[in-house]
């Protein structure tokens, strides 16, 4: 796989590297087992939460990854230490080299975070036809990847809702679906989807303002029929859809979808509060 290392450090095994050094990414030939973090003001967000998800992947998929969380924990501190990063996506990802055993990297990735427009103005999706294999596993596919990156530029969208035979909307291309309709919120069931960490803590924040979520597909013949519909991922919290396809949502007046972002926000900003003592 190419290098996707940006800054001056990754970590490998606990050992810092230049991001001169691609051998190691070069090596990787098989789809690794990957998680993707948030880091506001120094601390990684919802660390804990993110761990134990990329060793159910790595379970899902027979594989152990061997290296202790507390370790996994140092290297990240190290390496925003090292880079001297405050606000950045960082990247963990393990697989096994031939002739090296099991590798664990640690590396900060090139990061996008919506602009306040569109959370504003909500975001233009499209439809994809695509099944993932393992669902709930967060392994990397790199043809899957490319091949939405390159229809997501053709249409001038910013995610793509995959689209099963059936017609079934269970996620996004990387993100969790939520869909609004009179005073209930669906999404897809926990088997059929990445469970997400905003998704876990969108469960929480929902449970608080006794809002209730419905784990049930949307069929793409009922889009028309929604009253507003959100995607979420780490890098872009709570962000409200104003299209699918030609399909238009008012999605950024619905009350539901503003309580839950608010509430989401504020989940945030109280776990980094609580760690800063120990990050910094």
């Amino acid at each position: 796989m190419k290098s996707e290392a940006i800054k001056e450090f990754y970590m490998v095994n606990g050992q810092l590297e230049s991001t001169t050094n691609i051998e190691f990414f070069e090596k990787v030939k098989k789809p690794p087992i990957y998680e993707v973090i948030r880091v506001i003001d120094g601390i990684p967000l919802f660390l804990e939460d993110h761990l134990n998800r990329m060793r159910q992947s790595a379970h899902i998929v027979d594989y152990k990854i061997e290296r202790a969380d507390k370790d996994i924990e140092e290297d990240i501190k190290k390496l925003i230490l090292q880079n001297q990063i405050e606000n950045l996506n960082i990247k963990l990802l393990c697989t096994d080299i031939e002739g090296m055993g099991q590798i664990f990297l640690v590396y900060f990735i090139e990061s996008f975070y919506p602009p306040l427009e569109y959370y504003k103005e909500g975001i233009h999706t499209i439809l994809f036809q695509y099944e993932r294999e393992n669902p709930n596993a967060k392994v990397l596919v790199t043809s899957f990847k490319e091949g939405v990156a390159r229809k997501l530029k053709e249409e001038k969208a910013f995610e793509a809702l995959l689209v099963s035979k059936d017609g079934y909307i269970p996620e996004g291309s990387r993100s969790n679906m939520f869909f609004v309709k009179g005073e209930k919120m669906y999404t897809a069931p926990k088997g059929d989807v990445l469970l997400g960490i905003t998704r876990q803590h969108i469960f929480e924040v929902c449970e608080m303002l006794n809002v209730k979520v419905v784990e049930e597909n949307i069929h793409v013949e009922d889009l028309d029929k929604l009253d507003g519909a959100f995607m979420s991922g780490t890098s872009v919290n709570v962000l409200p859809i104003s299209t699918i396809d030609n399909i238009k949502l008012d999605s950024v007046h619905n009350k539901i979808i503003k309580e839950v972002n608010n509430g989401y926000v504020n989940k945030m900003k109280e776990y980094i509060k609580n760690k800063k003592g120990q990050w910094n």
